[in-house]
């Protein structure tokens, strides 16, 4: 069987001409759904992939209306040619296990990589870049400031942490870490 899978990321988006042009291809059915893809739980999507099996063709006509990333394609590509299953994807060909096939799965593979070496290396670009500034701090940013922790810490002489929790909104780890880390300073400062 030939299931076409169409997808836009926002709700603003038609996903018509998608449906038409898997149609036209000859899908016999067609999913298609409104849901970013960055994400792996895509309801549609999910459900296609259940009923996929071997001798069945996965048609899309871009490889990121199926994949989050190229990694991701290339991974779910070999996944379902492992099952049997030809992905279509129509700006590219067909990907079965033949020599075509497997040239663009290793194209596929090789812009993968890239992307990841790419991503690594502006990271590393911007982390420098970020470091020259006398301010900088490694890591996420502190949701509360040192103010709020000690009134947190100070509810706590006469509330449960529970009680302060609801009063402050931070949560009983952080107030553990906070006293700890006082505790810490204490004993370096001896």
């Amino acid at each position: 069987m030939k299931y076409g899978y169409a997808r836009v990321s926002t709700v603003s988006q038609d996903v018509e001409a998608q449906i038409q042009t898997l149609e036209s291809e000859g899908c016999d059915k067609v999913y298609s759904e409104k849901f970013t893809g960055t994400k792996a739980d895509r309801p549609q999507f999910v459900e296609l992939l259940s009923l996929l099996k071997k001798g069945d063709t996965l048609v899309v006509t871009k490889l990121d209306r199926f994949a989050r990333s190229a990694e991701d394609g290339v991974n779910l590509i070999k996944e379902l040619l492992s099952k049997g299953i030809k992905v279509h994807i129509l700006n590219m060909g067909l990907v079965e296990d033949t020599s075509m096939g497997r040239l663009i799965l290793r194209m596929l593979s090789a812009i993968a990589e890239f992307d990841r070496d790419m991503i690594v290396e502006r990271l590393a670009e911007g982390k420098a870049i970020a470091k020259q500034n006398p301010d900088f701090k490694e890591g996420r940013p502190k949701l509360y400031n040192k103010k709020q922790i000690a009134h947190a810490l100070q509810l706590l002489e006469t509330h449960s942490y529970k009680q302060a929790e609801e009063k402050t909104g931070i949560s009983k780890s952080t107030l553990i870490r906070a006293k700890r880390e006082i505790a810490k300073e204490g004993l370096n400062n001896d």
